[in-house]
């Protein structure tokens, strides 16, 4: 994206000029969370990998957006993201 520019081919009389407009290309998962058992009191952890690396990705517990905590850890590695969950309860289920 940040190639989008107007670009110009100068040959001292003339000049051509020219817009590059590049379109962001969609995230998308190359590996999905899978689903996990534990025992409680043990330490989970969920990773899942994207397409593109840094971007942006907000963990989410049924609709509320986990915060990093002690019982929360978040990793994020090129594409791959991770939640680690401390300490797992029945509730964390």
């Amino acid at each position: 994206k940040s190639d989008s520019d107007t670009y110009s081919c100068d040959i001292g009389d003339a000049q051509s000029r020219a817009k590059l407009t590049v379109q962001e290309a969609p995230v998308l998962f190359k590996q999905e969370l899978q689903n996990e058992e534990a025992k409680e009191g043990k330490q989970v952890r969920l990773t899942c990998e994207l397409s593109k690396p840094g971007t942006p990705v907000k963990w989410m517990k049924g609709d509320t957006v986990l915060y990093a905590s002690e019982k929360y850890e978040f990793k994020q590695h090129g594409t791959v993201a991770e939640l680690i969950i401390q300490d797992v309860k029945s509730v964390d289920a």
